[in-house]
C-alpha cells in the first residue's frame, strides 16, 4: 500500500500509530500530559512512561495520567545515576521488544533517546536548557527532530548535531498554562511570596552555591514566605513555611503575590499567569529573556538586587491574557510533525 493511501494515524497494517512519551521530571509530566491529551484526542495511542521522582508520580496522579513507572531518580552519586540510567534503558528494551512504538517523544529523556535510537524508533525532542551540557550531549545527537522556542537560536543546538530543528513562537510552558485552571492550594496569609530552592542535584547545577534559603529569610519582612524545598534537602526554618512535599506549583504561583527563583520553569509559569517573577541570574536562560522582552512580568536580576525588586513588585499582578494568547502552543507543532511524518 502506498504511503499516500494511509491516514496519518495508520500503520501499513492498519493499526493506530503508537506514540511513546517518557517523563523524567515534574515539568516533563506536565508537558507530556498536554501532548498525550492532544494526541489521544486526535486518535493516536500514547504510551506514557516515567520514573520515581519527587514530583513525577504525584503530579501524574493529580493530572489523571496513569504512567508506566520505569526506574527511579538516583542523584546520590555519579555511579548511582549511571546504573539507574542503564537499568531504565534495558527495561525499555524489554517493554518494547515485541511491540515497538512508531515515534518517541520526550523533553530530553536520556534513556528514551538511547533506547529509541537502538530500536530504530524516530525521536522528537523538546529542549529549552542550552546550559544543560551533559543532557544535550546525550540526547540531541540521537534525535530526528528538535522542537524549540524561537527564544533559542538554532545554532545553540546545531553544535550538538541536531539534524532538524522546528521552532515555535512561544515557550514550552505555554503547552500547559494556556488553558490552565489553577486550583487554590491553601489560605495563605498575604502577601504571599514563594521562593524555589535551586536544584543543586541537577547535573547542570553541581557545585553551585545555594543562596535561596538566605534570600528567603531576608524576604520575610515583606510578607508570608513559602519556601519550596527540594525533597532531599530536609531544610527547616521557624521564619518560613517550608514545603518539601509535592505541591502543584503552577497553581501555587498563580495564587502568589511574588515568585523568586533561580531556574526557569516555575519562573515562566508564574509570569505567564501574571505573577511578578524575580529570577536570580545564575544561568543564562534564553526563554526567560524572551518572555521578559515580550512584556511578561519576569525580571532577571543579580542576587544583590532581589530584595529591591521584591519590594517594588510584590502584590502587583499583571494582566497578561492577551499576551499569552499571542504565544504559540508547541503541542500543535509536535502533532503536525507526527501527522505529516516529518520526523524521518
Amino acid at each position: 500500500m502506498k504511503e499516500s493511501a494511509l491516514t496519518s494515524l495508520e500503520r501499513v497494517n492498519g493499526e493506530v500509530m503508537k506514540i511513546w512519551y517518557d517523563a523524567c521530571t515534574g515539568k516533563h509530566v506536565r508537558y507530556g500530559v498536554a501532548i498525550a491529551r492532544q494526541l489521544r484526542k486526535a486518535g493516536y495511542e500514547v504510551i506514557f512512561t516515567t520514573r520515581e521522582h519527587p514530583d513525577t508520580l504525584a503530579l501524574a496522579k493529580a493530572l489523571g495520567e496513569k504512567p508506566i513507572v520505569v526506574g527511579k531518580y538516583s542523584p546520590q552519586s555519579l555511579i548511582a545515576r549511571l546504573k539507574e540510567s542503564a537499568n531504565r534503558v534495558l527495561k525499555f528494551s524489554e517493554i518494547f521488544e515485541d511491540n515497538l512504538p512508531d515515534v518517541a517523544v520526550s523533553s530530553q529523556s536520556v534513556e528514551l533517546c538511547r533506547a529509541a535510537f537502538g530500536l530504530n524508533i524516530p525521536v522528537i525532542l523538546t529542549a529549552d536548557t542550552p546550559y544543560a551540557t551533559a543532557v544535550n550531549r546525550l540526547t540531541i545527537p540521537l534525535a530526528n527532530t528538535l522542537v524549540i522556542s524561537e527564544a533559542i537560536p538554532k545554532s545553540v543546538f546545531k553544535k550538538y548535531g541536531a539534524p532538524k530543528i522546528v521552532q515555535f513562537d512561544g515557550v514550552d510552558e505555554v503547552a500547559w498554562i494556556k488553558d490552565f485552571n489553577p486550583s487554590r492550594i491553601s489560605e495563605f496569609r498575604r502577601p504571599l511570596i514563594v521562593i524555589r530552592q535551586i536544584e543543586t542535584k541537577a547535573a547542570y547545577a553541581l557545585g553551585k552555591a545555594d543562596i535561596t534559603m538566605k534570600l528567603a529569610k531576608e524576604l520575610t519582612p515583606l510578607g508570608n514566605v513559602v519556601f519550596l524545598a527540594r525533597r532531599y534537602s530536609k531544610l527547616q526554618s521557624e521564619k518560613l513555611t517550608v514545603m518539601d512535599k509535592f505541591t502543584d506549583t503552577a497553581s501555587l504561583v498563580a495564587q502568589a503575590d511574588l515568585l523568586v527563583s533561580v531556574g526557569g520553569t516555575i519562573a515562566r509559569e508564574a509570569a505567564l499567569q501574571g505573577t511578578p517573577s524575580v529570577v536570580i541570574a545564575e544561568f543564562d536562560i534564553p526563554a526567560n529573556r524572551y518572555l521578559s522582552k515580550k512584556g511578561f512580568p519576569l525580571f532577571i536580576v543579580d542576587s544583590s538586587k532581589v530584595l529591591e525588586f521584591a519590594k517594588k513588585y510584590v502584590g502587583k499582578k499583571f494582566d497578561v491574557k492577551a499576551k499569552l494568547e499571542q504565544l504559540e502552543n508547541p503541542v500543535g507543532s509536535i502533532e503536525e510533525i507526527i501527522a505529516k511524518k516529518q520526523y524521518g
